[in-house]
C-alpha cells in the first residue's frame, strides 16, 4: 500500500464516524433534559403519593378518637348535670354544662382554624430539591 492509499483509508475512517454536529447534540440534551424532567415528576407523583396514603390513615385514626372522645364528653356532660342537679334547678344545671360545652367549642374551632391557616400547602420536598440540583448542574455546565 503507498502511503498515499495509506492516508486515503484513514480519512475515509474518520470520514465515517464525524463528530456530532451543533444540532444533534441540541436535540440529545432536549431529549436527555424531557427525560430528567419526567423522572423528576415521576419522583414527585410517588413521594406525594405516600404521603397521602400515611395522612389517610392518620386521618382514620384521629376520626375514631374523635368519635370515642365525643361519646366520653356526653358521657361527661351527663356527670356534670347530675352533680349540678344536687345544688340547682335541673334545667339551669343542662344550661350551665351547654354553655360551657360552646365556649370550648369555639375556643377549639378558632385555634383549628389558626392553625390551617399557618399550615404549608404539602410539597414533594425531595423531587422539588432534585430538580433545583439538577438544574444548578446543568448551569454549572453551560457556564465551563
Amino acid at each position: 500500500m503507498t502511503p498515499v492509499r495509506a492516508q486515503e483509508g484513514v480519512t475515509a475512517v474518520a470520514a465515517r464516524t464525524p463528530e456530532p454536529s451543533v444540532g444533534e447534540l441540541v436535540k440529545r440534551a432536549s431529549e436527555q433534559l424531557s427525560d430528567l424532567v419526567r423522572a423528576e415528576l415521576r419522583t414527585a407523583r410517588a413521594e406525594l403519593a405516600q404521603k397521602g396514603r400515611r395522612a389517610g390513615v392518620g386521618g382514620g385514626l384521629v376520626g375514631g378518637a374523635t368519635a370515642v372522645a365525643y361519646v366520653g364528653l356526653m358521657a361527661l356532660a351527663g356527670t356534670c348535670v347530675a352533680l349540678l342537679a344536687l345544688v340547682l334547678e335541673v334545667w339551669a344545671a343542662a344550661l350551665i354544662v351547654t354553655a360551657v360545652l360552646f365556649l370550648v367549642a369555639a375556643a377549639l374551632g378558632l385555634a383549628g382554624r389558626a392553625q390551617i391557616r399557618r399550615a404549608a400547602p404539602p410539597l414533594p420536598e425531595r423531587a422539588v430539591d432534585g430538580v433545583r440540583s439538577d438544574l444548578d448542574e446543568i448551569k454549572e455546565t453551560v457556564h465551563r
